[in-house]
């Protein structure tokens, strides 16, 4: 299963035709899925899942129906154990962008790491997963796949937001601070973090 997030809305890629009374289930091969994401757009759906029998060929179908763009980005941890942050349109997020031609996905990454936060030591210690988000550019439907990986840095320079992308903050953050963070951010960054992190778990709840 697959989610692709269209706003904060997930549109559900599966394997299930039924996928509960709630979704609107569309065999993904067929349906017009410009037609669909419009209408979740305009607030007109909210439950869609998109199914074929084979799981393989969901991504398949998707990329065959949208333009894509690949992007790497960063999970950064300092040696306080403290998370990287950037604040941008009023929400917190993790720093990230688009591929260049001809670079390679992880190098892209910490270049992009790099150049929207200002810090320096970058190490890659694994690769998280992968997240797709769909939005719009000059008026064109866009899918956006993001490659995140988790590094980490000693770095305890200035921070410096790359404001020319629209970038007011750069913060590091502690569990408490992430968590009130994530309260403002987005449905597929999200994604990446433990549950002891997500805004209503509760610290003396037993995991």
């Amino acid at each position: 299963m697959y989610k692709v997030f269209v706003n904060d809305i997930p549109l559900i890629l599966s394997t299930k035709k039924d996928f509960g009374e709630n979704y609107v289930s569309l065999p993904i091969k067929k349906v017009r899925i410009k037609r669909i994401i419009k209408k979740i757009l305009k607030g007109e759906l909210q439950y869609v899942n998109l199914y074929h029998e084979k799981e393989e060929k969901l991504l398949k179908h998707l990329f065959k129906k949208l333009r894509v763009v690949t992007a790497g980005g960063g999970m950064v941890f300092n040696d306080d154990n403290e998370i990287l942050f950037i604040y941008r349109k009023k929400r917190w997020d993790l720093p990230k962008g688009k591929t260049e031609k001809g670079e390679r996905i992880e190098a892209s990454a910490i270049r992009e790491v790099e150049e929207e936060t200002g810090v320096e030591g970058l190490e890659i210690t694994r690769f998280l997963q992968k997240t797709f988000h769909i939005f719009k550019r000059k008026g064109r439907l866009r899918l956006k796949v993001t490659y995140w990986y988790e590094m980490r840095t000693s770095y305890t320079g200035k921070l410096r937001p790359e404001t020319k992308e629209g970038i007011e903050k750069a913060k590091w953050k502690n569990l408490e601070k992430s968590r009130k963070a994530l309260q403002k951010s987005y449905g597929n960054i999200k994604l990446l973090f433990p549950e002891k992190y997500l805004p209503g778990h509760s610290k003396d709840r037993v995991a």
